[in-house]
């Protein structure tokens, strides 16, 4: 079993977070200051055992090892490398990946650390 891992969060997740919490604070400033809450504390429970999470099923598709964390109707998706789970996307849980999703690649450049 591994140890503590590190959280990285990618530009491109923080980004999703933002357009989150723009659509819900369009019916309510406070639902969507506790959803982005409940994200981030979600998010750092990635710091033990990722690998909890289910893989994602377009990763067949995507010739990827991706893996998902689910709040609501929402999809976190990381990857883990070593010691390291990076968040590359939020999305809504109904929408199929895509490479376009990742940008060139397949992958998100690391933005911030939790």
């Amino acid at each position: 079993m591994h140890g503590k891992y590190h959280v990285e969060i990618t530009q491109t997740a923080e980004g999703d977070v933002d357009e989150i919490w723009t659509h819900i604070s369009a019916d309510s400033v406070e639902n969507a200051t506790r959803f982005v809450m409940q994200l981030e504390e979600k998010i750092g429970t990635l710091e033990r055992m990722p690998q909890r999470c289910p893989a994602i099923p377009e990763n067949k598709l995507l010739g990827t090892q991706y893996r998902h964390l689910i709040l609501g109707d929402y999809r976190v998706i990381f990857r883990i490398e070593a010691s390291t789970v990076f968040v590359l996307r939020i999305v809504q849980g109904n929408r199929l990946l895509d490479t376009s999703f990742f940008g060139e690649g397949g992958t998100a450049m690391p933005r911030k650390s939790r």
